[in-house]
């Protein structure tokens, strides 16, 4: 191996590549992400010391300095031990990923969504520059959620945006974990009694959880906070009243 070689893949000319190959890039919240990482030796073996596999999202964060959008892992795998792929190889090492229950829900009836979630794959290289590989994946509502939301829509709020904030909810029997969440932020229709709602859902077992804020514009009553928990299997009528709770706040 000429020292030309190894400088040639230290900056990423002719060194290994990662391809991630997925099964299913669409998922339903707490569902399970599979599929394959597909490794492709370069010129010259080189030693793989770790793959790395990180489910991320994009983070806003508010300081006394402005606004940053930071990526933020939400969720970890390690997937082989050390390795060496040979000069050609080709491997292909298989995947399940669970999703973490507060990932943020992608496919949403909005065109300001600023919620994004993919799969970024890593390999740790002695003395390269490490290959990446990034995968977009789509979050679907679980049913019970969906629900929820038609239903807002359908007493006549518009869905306006959806993004991911720094820092943790607390309800009143459930309190976040993982360190971000996400807003879906509704406004009603009427100028004189305008009024928003604000939905955050963390995904726990087979319940769900919901902390809503509503912020109105005009009128004496400020802001408002209600939580609610409905289990994935949840009756419509259960759903009804969930979302009545919201709108008579």
């Amino acid at each position: 191996m000429s020292m030309f070689q190894k400088l040639k893949a230290s900056i990423g000319i002719g060194a290994a590549k990662v391809d991630t190959v997925l099964q299913n890039s669409e998922q339903v919240q707490g569902g399970i992400i599979e599929g394959a990482i597909h490794i492709i030796g370069g010129d010259i073996d080189q030693q793989v010391d770790a793959i790395s596999l990180k489910l991320c999202t994009e983070i806003k964060v508010e300081t006394d300095e402005g606004v940053s959008h930071e990526r933020f892992v939400l969720n970890e795998l390690q997937v082989q031990d050390p390795f060496t792929i040979g000069a050609g190889e080709s491997l292909e090492v298989p995947f399940q990923l669970a999703l973490h229950e507060e990932t943020p829900v992608t496919v949403l009836n909005t065109r300001r969504n600023k919620s994004y979630v993919w799969l970024e794959t890593s390999l740790d290289i002695d003395f390269a520059l490490d290959p990446k590989d990034r995968d977009p994946l789509r979050i679907r509502p679980l049913p019970v959620v969906e629900k929820v939301l038609s239903m807002i829509e359908e007493s006549g709020f518009k869905m306006v945006k959806a993004d991911v904030e720094k820092g943790h909810l607390r309800g009143s029997n459930f309190v976040s974990q993982s360190g971000c969440y996400q807003e879906i932020e509704f406004k009603s229709s009427g100028l004189l009694a305008s009024k928003e709602i604000e939905l955050s859902f963390i995904v726990d077992g087979e319940q769900v959880h919901c902390l809503v804020e509503i912020d109105r514009r005009f009128g004496l009553r400020g802001d408002e906070y209600h939580s609610f928990s409905l289990a994935h299997d949840a009756s419509d009528n259960e759903v009804v009243a969930a979302v009545q709770s919201i709108l008579s706040l």
